[in-house]
């Protein structure tokens, strides 16, 4: 299985793109793994915040194949521990899905297509987190997923 971290608009942050790489890497050694950036709206403060969210949709659409395992990164999505987030991939895994896709949304959130068209939500909190974060943060928890499959000692119970 391939997972494929999907983003609208850059890392801004030098230092949080420097641990975002960092477990990027780390993760290559248990899973295929890629972050793909979707712009950023151009022109967004001329469009209403539904007109957003559906530009960003089609933008998305364009990424996703008929056969992804879509995920959405979403506060109203199902929360895990460590523990059950790896079993959450173990399941993906064994479910037989060529290509899982993390999807992390605009500042607004998801056009109704994006939510018809996925397969789940997770959430990585009840608190509010900006984009940038979230992608640090997922990243490492699939890292730390990955290790408490294999029994490895980073994450310690």
């Amino acid at each position: 299985m391939n997972i494929k971290l999907l983003c609208i608009g850059k890392t801004d942050d030098a230092h949080l793109q420097t641990l975002i790489d960092t477990y990027s890497k780390r993760l290559q050694h248990y899973i295929k793994f890629s972050i793909e950036i979707i712009s950023d709206i151009k022109n967004s403060k001329n469009l209403s915040v539904q007109q957003q969210k559906e530009k960003e949709g089609k933008l998305i659409l364009e990424k996703i194949a008929s056969q992804d395992h879509l995920i959405l990164l979403d506060e109203n999505g199902k929360e895990f521990n460590s523990i059950g987030f790896s079993q959450f991939l173990q399941k993906k895994m064994n479910g037989g899905y060529k290509t899982l896709v993390l999807l992390i949304g605009g500042p607004y959130g998801f056009s109704d297509t994006i939510y018809k068209r996925a397969q789940g939500k997770i959430a990585l909190s009840q608190m509010t987190f900006s984009h940038q974060m979230v992608r640090l943060f997922i990243t490492e928890q699939l890292y730390r997923g990955f290790t408490i499959l294999k029994g490895e000692p980073y994450h310690h119970r």
